[in-house]
Order: C-alpha cells, then structure tokens, then sequence
C-alpha cells in the first residue's frame, strides 16, 4: 500500500472523528475562523489542527485555540484585537490547508468570517466626538463601513460621524477591532461570528 493512500486514509479517519466529536460536544464558543471556513461545523470536522494554515499566515493573525475550548482546542483562530486577518491576496492560510478545511476563496469579497457589530453606547462617534478610525482601517472602505453624517438628536450645532456596518459587504476579518481607539471596558466594535449569527448562503 502506498504512503500517499495511507496518509490519506488517515486524513479521513481524522475528519470523521472531528465530526462526530463535533456532533456529540457542539460547536466552539464563537471562535473566528480563519478565511475559507464554511461555517463552524464543517470547519470542525475537517480541521485535523496540523497548523499548516498559522505557519503560513505572514502575519501571525492565526493562533490555536486555547484549551477551554474543548474539542476546538489546538485549531486555528483570530484573536482580532490582537492581530486581525489582513486578507492577502494570495490568501496562504487557505492554499496551504491540506483538509479543505479552508476553501472557496478567491477574493477578498468571498471570505465569510463574520460581521462587525458596533456599540453604540461605547462608541465615542456616536457620543459626539469625531472618530473615524474604524472607517479608515477598513480594507472595505465605503462597502463593507461608511460613515453617516448627521445632525446630533437634540443639538442644532454639532454632527455625528457615526460608522455604519453593511452586514452584506463585511467579510469579519477584525481590522476595525484590532485598531478600535476604545479600550475601556470594552471595544466599541467586535466581530459577530456565523456561528452566532449565521449568513444567507455563507
């Protein structure tokens, strides 16, 4: 029997058992998958955390899981406010994912991380005070965040700038959470994963 066939017969076996275990244990506490993951189940069951995908990530966004996470402990995920994905052209993490775990993605429009959810009540643009650095930061500017400019409710003088999420155009790759300015007691953005918010067709 040939090496490559069992390497790959192993490979499978390892797949299936992430299934199952998966099936048994439920999915990972809203943990943000790298690009090319199609939803947390099917992530799951084909990840066999070989780490291949954080070796090849240029920026050292990917990093396993802690060990709180059960069975999804040792796979890849962003820390976004740490070090967000940068969404590389090439996308390395993807091509080098043995499992196709990681797939699907040509572009930076087909990554289906999550989507930024904006606080409102920590927010400083929305408190009065000119902050656009979210907007900025974005490598979807004016698709994925515009900012809407509008009177403050109740004050004839001063305007807001308030960043505003298309959850159609945001891909979650964490940028705006990575640069937030608010710290305190939390950032004012955060990716909602497809996990906890599943997309039409993602």
């Amino acid at each position: 029997m040939r090496l490559s066939s069992v390497i790959a017969g192993l490979s499978a076996a390892a797949v299936a058992f992430q299934g199952v275990a998966y099936a048994v244990q439920g999915p990972a506490k809203s943990l943000l998958r790298p690009p090319g993951a199609q939803g947390e189940a099917d992530f799951s069951a084909r990840c066999i955390k070989c780490g291949k995908c954080m070796e090849a990530c240029p920026y050292l966004a990917l990093s396993p899981a802690p060990g709180d996470q059960g069975i999804a402990a040792g796979t890849p995920m962003v820390d976004a406010r740490a070090q967000a994905c940068r969404l590389c052209e090439d996308f390395p993490c993807v091509e080098a994912c043995p499992t196709n775990a990681l797939r699907g993605i040509e572009g930076r429009s087909d990554v289906r991380m999550g989507t930024a959810v904006i606080d409102e009540d920590l927010c400083i643009a929305f408190q009065g005070m000119r902050c656009e650095v979210c907007y900025r930061t974005c490598p979807l500017i004016d698709q994925a965040i515009s900012i809407d400019y509008r009177l403050r409710e109740g004050d004839a003088i001063h305007s807001l700038f308030a960043p505003v999420i298309d959850e159609e155009q945001c891909v979650g790759c964490g940028l705006c959470v990575e640069r937030c300015v608010v710290d305190e007691p939390d950032v004012a953005i955060r990716i909602k994963t497809d996990a906890e918010h599943p997309r039409t067709g993602a």
